[in-house]
């Protein structure tokens, strides 16, 4: 008996789900980040309007001043969907869980020099701003509108959670439990503190989830993180003996990168729509960066002494080309 093998090619009848065809045409796969979040959204049969905010449905286009033709103008440039989320997240946990590993494994905070030593844990009050940032993206992604940008707000939102967990192990590494504590009331009670404390807190009782975005993702996060990481740790600690604290700050370093590229897209996807997007975006610029500056001052100038007025306005210009490219004029 012999016996004849061949290939069959059976096209699909379908490459996607009805709703993403309509979006990416019939004739082509979608990816998976496209099928994870294109009209996602509910659009109707809502349940009753909320008691606490009768104007409003609970799934809102008009909970901001921001108008879009097509709320899925806004895409995520990283292509995160939940499972590439976790997976590029699981790969950074490794790295750092490893460089948590090396530190203690070998000693090197013992061998911090005190100076070192004392900057690192005055920075321990970061893991409260983080936690604020977090809550803020969490109001982004509860009443934003499209799972273009709600669904990676959240994903900033863990993020964030994630970078004030980073925070308290190296204080406990460094320190100890009352140094937490310690910490705490310097959130709470110093003066270099304050004035960024009452900016992450009149974040909380913003209602234009827009207006938190540029707030907090564009403007306090794309100051913050080039401060604190990029020059006081990866250049005044490292300089000084605390090569340990860049290692285990690496996450962050990274994670601002790449977020900076998305809230960029999002900046850069309003602005496009329309001229009073466009207007709008510039004056909330204006209005928050004239508090984020002197909000950060104070920290600067504890770490960095005369030099921190001409860093901060390095830091600041280079987020200014960002805006400028993002299509916001300044």
């Amino acid at each position: 008996m012999q016996l004849d093998l061949r290939t069959v090619s059976i096209k699909p009848r379908r490459h996607t789900y009805k709703h993403v065809e309509r979006r990416v045409g019939d004739d082509k796969p979608a990816s998976r980040y496209q099928e994870g979040t294109l009209d996602l959204q509910t659009m109707a049969n809502q349940h009753y309007r909320p008691l606490w905010d009768p104007d409003h449905e609970y799934f809102d286009a008009h909970r901001t001043a921001i108008t879009m033709t097509d709320w899925y103008a806004f895409k995520d440039p990283r292509q995160y969907y939940y499972g590439s989320y976790v997976m590029a997240r699981g790969r950074q946990q490794d790295a750092a869980e490893n460089a948590f590993d090396f530190v203690e494994k070998r000693r090197l905070a013992e061998l911090l020099p005190d100076a070192a030593r004392a900057l690192a844990l005055e920075l321990l009050p970061l893991r409260h701003v983080a936690w604020g940032a977090s809550m803020n993206n969490d109001f982004i992604a509860a009443y934003g509108f499209g799972a273009g940008i709600t669904q990676p707000a959240l994903y900033a939102a863990m993020d964030q959670l994630g970078i004030a967990q980073f925070i308290t192990r190296i204080g406990l590494l460094f320190g100890d439990p009352a140094t937490l504590d310690a910490a705490k009331i310097a959130w709470m009670e110093a003066p270099r503190w304050q004035p960024l404390r009452r900016l992450i807190e009149d974040l909380f009782v913003e209602n234009d989830w827009f207006e938190v975005l540029v707030a907090q993702d564009l403007l306090i996060d794309g100051h913050l993180y080039p401060l604190i990481y990029d020059v006081i740790v990866n250049d005044e600690l490292v300089l000084n003996g605390g090569s340990a604290v860049a290692m285990l700050t690496q996450f962050q370093t990274e994670w601002a990168a790449e977020h900076a590229k998305w809230v960029d897209a999002q900046i850069k996807a309003a602005a496009a729509e329309s001229e009073s997007n466009k207007a709008l975006i510039a004056r909330w610029i204006g209005k928050w960066k004239a508090r984020v500056v002197p909000s950060l001052l104070p920290l600067a100038q504890h770490a960095l002494g005369d030099r921190a007025g001409a860093v901060l306005g390095e830091v600041g210009d280079k987020l200014d080309l960002r805006i400028v490219k993002a299509g916001i004029p300044l």
